[in-house]
């Protein structure tokens, strides 16, 4: 049977959890970023002026996350040598993961003081499934936009339409167009899964990370060129 999807259904798909798994981190944890962790720098810096909690998680969300792309990527390369398909492994994996997370927030949280070895074991869960997904993004779906940092792929989108508006090189109107579509689309589903996770998180608390998992899993099944992905 033909699995569902493609490159944009893809990248819909990691985009939305990208935005969902992020801020529902963000207020479940006390302002602990698990998929923008360079973000953790600034808010590490508010804590320490204002001595609230969460310093701890924020001190190793980056080192953490360092050592889950350098695991995914030795993995990746032991996969390739095995001619096992490496990006739907490393996406179930990444599934696996965000189970984590959901199953620790939801049976320990919610967690008044977040430095606490439960709130910080589930923090690191998330920051992992984070990493994983930024990690294969970068090696293996290099094509699509980022799905964690909306930053730069709005940088480029505002740019983009402006050459479009000013009468860009008729040659270069076509891959203008194209690129902008994508990130425009990009960011508006990050936005989406940001939107969603804040109201299902005041609404049901942690279990609103089950759509979470239930998205992975999604993106998990879609339909992927492995070859493609192991040359990127």
């Amino acid at each position: 049977m033909k699995r569902p999807g493609g490159p944009a259904a893809l990248a819909a798909l990691l985009s939305f959890n990208g935005g969902f798994v992020d801020t529902a981190g963000f207020l479940g944890l006390q302002g602990l970023f698990v998929a923008h962790v360079t973000g953790n720098f600034v808010t590490l810096g508010a804590a320490l002026v204002h001595g609230s909690h969460g310093i701890i998680g924020k001190v190793l969300a980056l080192p953490e996350f360092i050592v889950v792309i350098v695991l995914a990527r030795l993995a990746g390369m032991a996969l390739r040598a095995r001619e096992l398909p490496v990006l739907r492994v490393l996406l179930s994996a990444k599934v696996v993961l965000l189970l984590c997370f959901f199953l620790l927030a939801v049976i320990y949280g919610p967690f008044p003081d977040v430095n606490t070895p439960m709130a910080l074991l589930t923090g690191f869960a998330g920051i992992a499934a984070m990493a994983l997904q930024n990690a294969l993004q970068r090696v293996h779906l290099a094509a699509l936009p980022p799905s964690t940092l909306m930053t730069g792929s709005t940088t480029q989108a505002t740019i983009d339409a402006v050459d479009l508006l000013a009468g860009a090189a008729p040659e270069q109107r076509s891959a203008i167009r194209s690129r902008f579509g994508k990130l425009t689309m990009t960011i508006l589903y990050f936005a989406a899964g940001c939107a969603s996770a804040a109201i299902l998180y005041a609404t049901i608390g942690f279990w609103c990370l089950a759509l979470a998992v239930l998205v992975g899993f999604a993106a998990s099944l879609m339909r992927i060129d492995e070859p493609a992905a192991a040359a990127a």
